[in-house]
């Protein structure tokens, strides 16, 4: 037999070897990509659901309660099924101040938070995408602010207004806690912008605008979301520490101040714990919701955080199987 029939008869007894379809390979990519959401994280289950519950409580609970400043009611009423979080020294419903606090508190940290992510925007990211003298004038004033202390600063202009709303709190709150925010995400993008699909935007006569928006920004994404939600966290606990010194708004109910008014009617002195654990549970809940969510967006933007737990597995099996082997 010759050497051409040999080759034929072992092509025909070897099936050749088919190269992945596209189908397959879309599904492993998808499959991956669905492996680094935070869906996936139980962290991030229990934050977002114990943020949604806050939100919803806050949105429902106005509706189906009286009104927080009515004082008809008996003062210092503990728990009961008609006032079911007692009543304050003035007669007013903790269960309706406590809804409406808990408007008033998110708002502060949204309009705060978001404030603080645009400020953080147009000084770190067009810093470290322009470079030169206008990242160098960027950096400074980011600098500055940096070394400025964010609580004491708004504890002096909170102390020259007498009249303070939530936004004019959100306000100050917000142009105070942005410069942590824009150091972080100038380094991030000055790594960016020197990425090969950069500089193939640039070359194909990109705007800059449209390069910052498509190229860049859709990878700080999730760099923006955790600046985002910590700017929420520090917002809040800063407005009810502004609050509880009688610093915060006087014209508004938040959770900061029915902590206020539970701290100068002498709460504790008189046993009515309803008036201040309610409120403090409620920001402890927040914060820790938001804290949550933002270790698993950690967990998407470091894969470092993300595989920590099963390489601390893998040692201690291989340790534990050496020692019986042993």
């Amino acid at each position: 037999m010759s050497d051409t029939e040999n080759t034929v008869l072992i092509t025909k007894d070897q099936p050749m070897t088919q190269p992945a379809s596209t189908i397959s390979l879309a599904t492993q990519r998808g499959r991956r990509r669905r492996r680094v959401l935070p869906t996936s994280s139980t962290k991030f289950i229990i934050g977002a659901s114990i943020v949604i519950a806050i939100v919803l409580f806050a949105i429902i609970a106005p509706i189906f309660s009286q009104d927080p400043r009515s004082t008809d009611n008996p003062a210092l009423i503990p728990p009961s099924p008609e006032h079911w979080l007692g009543t304050t020294k003035l007669g007013n419903d903790m269960f309706a101040q406590l809804a409406i606090g808990a408007q008033g508190s998110l708002l502060v940290g949204v309009v705060a938070g978001g404030i603080a992510i645009i400020l953080s925007l147009v000084f770190g990211v067009l810093a470290g995408y322009l470079g030169g003298w206008r990242e160098d004038t960027l950096a400074l004033l980011t600098n500055v602010m940096i070394v400025i202390p964010g609580l004491p600063l708004v504890m002096v202009i909170s102390s020259f207004v007498p009249q303070r709303s939530w936004q004019l709190v959100a306000f100050v709150l917000g142009i105070t806690s942005w410069a942590g925010a824009a150091y972080v995400l100038r380094l991030q993008t000055r790594s960016l912008r020197t990425r090969d699909y950069v500089y193939a935007s640039k070359v194909a006569g990109e705007r800059s605008f449209r390069v910052i928006l498509v190229e860049i920004m859709p990878n700080l994404l999730p760099l923006l979301t955790a600046q985002f939600l910590f700017a929420i966290i520090f917002a809040i606990l800063g407005e009810a520490g502004l609050s509880y010194l009688g610093l915060g708004p006087n014209s508004s109910i938040t959770w900061g101040t029915i902590l206020n008014d539970a701290q100068s009617g002498q709460a504790l002195g008189r046993g009515a714990w309803w008036w201040f654990v309610p409120p403090g549970i409620m920001i402890a809940m927040l914060g820790a919701g938001l804290s949550l969510i933002n270790f698993a967006i950690d967990e998407v933007i470091n894969p470092k955080l993300r595989n920590a737990p099963d390489a601390a597995r893998r040692v201690r099996k291989a340790a534990k199987t050496k020692g019986v082997a042993a």
